[in-house]
């Protein structure tokens, strides 16, 4: 395994085995064209980064079909309003140009949608980038590189502010990520962006956020270690809720501000926490592999009683956890959905038939699986009336 930044070779301390793509959700005629991989992770010592080993290529993953629109969870809806709300707190002296990479629908970046400023969005994936061109947001359907930023000749330089969520860990080559970045930003611009964060998943024992998509696990530690290389420094950063814990960055040129106090903390507790060494990775290795025992032996419990039991949102997230706990259709009757794209069709390589959330509702099941565990509150909130008619259980403490 070759560290995908430092190019040093690294060993994977971890395989999760054979892996579909996590949101490769499929018609029953497509079982046999069905894509695998053998999913490991390696650490990198050099700048603490967890990485996938081999994943498959962008275009398969993130095409004409992809199933996630962030306008379909009132929690994002929020979020992203109180994420702009916070860049605008922040960052937003004289600002005339924003782009953000990987905007899905236009639903964060509409918060900026002003005469006075230039918004562009960069999305690969053409069904959702058509959403949010029919919503008048400026949008691109290209894959973000050094090439595209090439192509953006009123950005190049004058940039004052470059945004992701949910989007840099999805990019294998950050080298070229970071070139472009650098293309684009002013002197004074900034680059914020927030993903899942390491010592959140390694806390929950969440492995299920190690999937295609998620190539990178990134860390206080790994964010400053790899944009030192290219002559920029971590200057803030910000704990999240999203995502079962997300962590925000903002990255800047080298010396043009001043880095926060909460920095230096939060580099301090990752290593007290071993979350910047191999250590954290064997430890949740462990953790890893005493949770799929008990989750088997609680699944395969609930069925030699003759108890029914569904799944509550097919997610990525649930991919992993079927697939690395061989948990399948002979487990669980049925996953419901509210996505139109994955109803009517069966999860990845387990083939679990998806149904609407209206057919969950009639035949309530005796367990309810909820694999969309870190929209909790905002899933229980919709199901009150239903909430103590099935008893709810997850591979996370909920």
């Amino acid at each position: 395994m070759i560290c995908k930044i430092t190019k040093k070779k690294i060993r994977p301390f971890m395989s999760f085995g054979k892996m579909p793509i996590a949101n490769g959700f499929l018609h029953k005629k497509d079982f046999k064209k069905e894509f695998f991989f053998k999913m490991e992770v390696g650490f990198s010592k050099d700048i603490s980064l967890f990485q996938l080993n081999d994943h498959p290529k962008p275009k398969l993953m993130f095409n004409k079909n992809y199933p996630f629109f962030t306008s379909s969870s009132n929690y994002m809806i929020k979020h992203f309003e109180d994420y702009s709300k916070w860049i605008k707190e922040k960052y937003f002296n004289n600002v005339k140009n924003i782009i953000e990479i990987g905007s899905n629908d236009g639903t964060f970046l509409k918060n900026f949608k002003s005469k006075r400023i230039n918004i562009l969005g960069i999305e690969p994936s053409k069904n959702v980038a058509t959403i949010a061109k029919k919503n008048k947001i400026n949008t691109i359907n290209k894959f973000f590189s050094l090439k595209t930023a090439n192509t953006l000749k009123k950005f190049i330089n004058k940039t004052d502010i470059i945004c992701a969520a949910n989007a840099i860990c999805h990019i294998p080559d950050l080298t070229d990520l970071i070139k472009g970045i650098d293309k684009l930003l002013s002197k004074k611009g900034i680059f914020i962006f927030e993903e899942p964060y390491l010592g959140s998943m390694y806390k929950k024992t969440s492995y299920d956020q190690i999937y295609d998509e998620h190539i990178f696990m990134f860390s206080v530690s790994s964010v400053k270690k790899i944009f030192e290389l290219y002559n920029f420094d971590l200057i803030d950063v910000k704990a999240q809720k999203t995502h079962g814990g997300s962590m925000r960055y903002v990255i800047a040129r080298k010396g043009e501000y001043k880095i926060k106090n909460i920095v230096t903390n939060s580099l301090k507790n990752e290593k007290k926490a071993n979350i910047d060494k191999l250590k954290g990775c064997l430890d949740f290795k462990k953790k890893c592999e005493i949770s799929k025992k008990k989750l088997r032996n609680k699944i395969f419990s609930i069925k030699k009683k003759n108890k029914t039991i569904a799944g509550y949102a097919a997610t990525s997230k649930s991919t992993t956890i079927l697939n690395y706990c061989g948990i399948d259709n002979r487990h669980i009757d049925f996953i419901c959905d509210t996505t139109k794209d994955k109803v009517g069709k069966f999860t990845p390589k387990t083939h679990i038939p998806i149904v609407n959330i209206k057919y969950f509702r009639k035949n309530l099941p005796d367990y309810t699986f909820l694999f969309a565990w870190n929209h909790k509150e905002e899933i229980y909130k919709k199901e009150k009336k239903i909430l103590k008619k099935t008893n709810w259980i997850a591979h996370v403490e909920i």
